[in-house]
């Protein structure tokens, strides 16, 4: 078995400052996109980050943890604890934990495992997932297990969730992490896992993505050279012919449609039948950078491919428009 993990986080009461300006733009972008694209307020989550007033994320992990938390961003958050299920933006963890484990020398670096972590950002691989949680856990799937062997094996599963509650962040509270991304579904041990009414299923809110990725972006998580490995693999193009020829890009339908090309695009996107979801970090020239966390259930909204790119060009557009002071 994967030995266990105990570890102590810096950790300060808010990571980000709330701003008033903000949350005005932040009550006007729900009620703007609720109303122009028929949806309610509860179908929405939003985390909003805003870099300015002297505080920068991106330094490559100039700043040491302590310090890094202290330079709060401006921040406005609506439904922002609520968890959901999180589709492919729970990646985004099974990424930090691998380079955790590998920078405690857990698991041997290997080419697999470098493949499996660019095939699982870059494409939103399901069945790299698959092969990441396994080489996480040290669990596979496969049939039923007896009573016995199938107590160890969810234990073993539920490692990763042990790790990040060790973080003792609030934003963590409630999410859930123990569960492979599938195409057509869990079968054997698996399902049985996942319980008869998929109670255990995967479970993340927009706060908990936004100081995850928040982290990764100052160079604090795992490390500062790991971190900007991690954050290698979530640039994208917002050229059009960089990424139309892949259907899996992640950024049509997704919120980098929203944005014009020229900027410097960073994300991981999330959907299913039930769900549409992105996490998006942006520069743009002297612009204030931020970090957008965005979570829409239901249906209707998975299916809707205007939503996020309406909702990225009005936030946008707003701060082109009028920066924070």
């Amino acid at each position: 078995m994967i030995k266990e993990l105990i570890f102590t986080y810096f950790k300060p009461m808010d990571f980000y400052q709330p701003h008033a300006t903000l949350a005005g733009w932040g009550e006007t972008l729900v009620q703007t996109i609720c109303s122009d694209h028929n949806l309610a307020p509860e179908e929405l989550g939003i985390t909003w980050l805003v870099y300015g007033g002297g505080v920068r994320v991106n330094t490559g992990g100039a700043l040491d943890p302590q310090t890094f938390w202290q330079q709060r961003p401006w921040g406005w958050s609506h439904r922002g604890e609520v968890n959901v299920y999180p589709a492919s933006l729970v990646k985004l963890f099974y990424l930090v934990a691998v380079h955790e484990w590998l920078e405690r020398a857990m698991i041997p670096p290997e080419p697999e495992i470098d493949r499996a972590l660019t095939d699982m950002i870059q494409d939103s691989s399901n069945d790299a997932t698959g092969y990441v949680m396994d080489v996480l856990t040290g669990t596979t799937s496969g049939p039923d297990l007896a009573p016995g062997p199938f107590s160890t094996w969810q234990y073993q599963r539920n490692l990763v969730n042990r790790y990040f509650q060790s973080w003792q962040w609030p934003e963590f509270g409630g999410i859930n992490l123990n569960q492979k991304t599938w195409c057509d579904g869990p079968y054997g041990r698996e399902r049985a896992f996942l319980g008869s009414h998929r109670e255990n299923h995967n479970r993340l809110n927009p706060l908990a993505v936004a100081r995850l990725f928040h982290a990764i972006l100052g160079g604090i998580a795992v490390s500062a050279r790991r971190s900007q490995q991690m954050l290698d693999l979530c640039r994208r193009s917002l050229v059009p012919a960089d990424y139309h020829h892949n259907p899996e890009n992640q950024v049509q339908g997704f919120l980098g449609e929203g944005l014009p090309a020229g900027g410097k695009f960073w994300s991981k996107a999330g959907h299913t039948s039930q769900v549409r979801h992105d996490c998006a970090y942006v520069e743009w020239g002297d612009q204030q950078a931020y970090l957008l966390v965005v979570f829409t259930v239901g249906a209707a909204q998975s299916r809707n491919a205007k939503l996020l790119p309406d909702l990225s060009r009005w936030v946008y557009e707003r701060l082109n428009q009028e920066p924070l002071s």
